[in-house]
């Protein structure tokens, strides 16, 4: 089973992602967790991403599809994967479509949590209290969300278009939410 998770910060995708990564005996996949790895273990393109976000820079969309391609080539994700966030604009879900299409492999599901934007601010203050998290703060949170209805809502519906994209409703506590995710599955 392959499945993207969409929502916007603080909805809950990298909690949900570890649960259903258990439940459903498959990896998670984060591509920040990729990029970091590839910095940590110095291959070459963790020194090419590395350089990059020294420099203050965004690692290219194309850098990040090549460490995706190589983490979906290791024998530990033939049973399936859950992408964590990724895709996160249009381009990215078309070059994901056309990565999958040469490894002839599909996504089964996308999966969008839907929470409203007073509870994700309020979330995500929370964790900075807990976590002393400046990216939490209301402002930059409320940017972060901004970002995301202009750059990946529109991947929500690309997913919808193609007829694999399940919203489920992102409030609630963590039991009842993930047992919504396996139900859509």
């Amino acid at each position: 089973m392959r499945l993207v998770l969409l929502g916007p910060p603080g909805s809950g995708k990298g909690t949900q992602a570890a649960l259903l990564k258990d439940r459903l005996n498959i990896v998670h996949i984060s591509t920040g967790d990729l990029l970091r790895a590839a910095v940590a273990a110095g291959t070459e393109l963790g020194k090419i991403a590395k350089a990059t976000m020294d420099a203050g820079e965004l690692v290219s969309d194309e850098l990040v599809l090549q460490l995706l391609e190589d983490r979906l080539n290791e024998p530990d994700v033939a049973n399936g994967y859950i992408l964590d966030g990724y895709p996160r604009n249009l381009a990215q879900a078309q070059a994901l479509d056309e990565l999958l299409a040469r490894l002839n492999q599909n996504i089964d599901h996308a999966l969008a949590l839907i929470v409203d934007e007073e509870q994700i601010v309020a979330r995500l203050a929370q964790r900075a209290a807990e976590q002393g998290r400046s990216d939490d703060s209301e402002s930059v949170v409320r940017h972060r969300l901004h970002v995301y209805a202009e750059q990946t809502a529109p991947v929500v519906n690309y997913y919808e278009d193609k007829g694999i994209l399940t919203a489920i409703d992102g409030m609630g506590s963590i039991d009842e939410i993930n047992q919504r995710l396996c139900d859509a599955i």
